[in-house]
């Protein structure tokens, strides 16, 4: 999906504490992972560069989880607990916007799966996103 006009989505956490902006895509793929983390919560990823990224509102109520190697930074809001974005450990450059916590239509979004419970071979696969 390479038509580069970007369009700036809305969204936030469940109690709106958290609100951000990204530029994407107009029609734009989403990865669903089925890692340990992504399954349980259901996360949809959108891996844009840094400079598409706005935290508009709350960054008071954010809270970050890390685990293993604690490159990734896990965001999510104190107050109701939802992982609207993340800074992914295979894109350090970037940020992973969950597609759910976006205003859309998720019938307009396309879909991937990504090998997440083999992620140290599937990671370089998506390095591009972030740039």
């Amino acid at each position: 999906m390479e038509n580069n006009v970007l369009k700036t989505f809305q969204g936030g956490c469940h109690c709106g504490a958290i609100q951000f902006e990204v530029d994407a895509e107009r029609q734009f793929i989403a990865h669903a992972c089925n890692c340990s983390m992504c399954q349980r919560v259901g996360y949809l990823h959108l891996i844009v560069p840094k400079k598409q990224f706005r935290l508009t509102q709350g960054e008071t109520n954010l809270a970050c989880y890390q685990f293993n190697t604690k490159v990734a930074k896990h965001y999510f809001c104190q107050t109701c607990g939802v992982k609207s974005f993340y800074v992914p450990r295979s894109n350090p450059d970037g940020i992973s916007v969950n597609v759910r916590c976006l205003n859309v239509d998720l019938a307009n979004v396309v879909i991937e799966p990504f090998d997440g419970r083999n992620w140290e071979q599937n990671a370089e696969t998506l390095r591009h996103l972030s740039k």
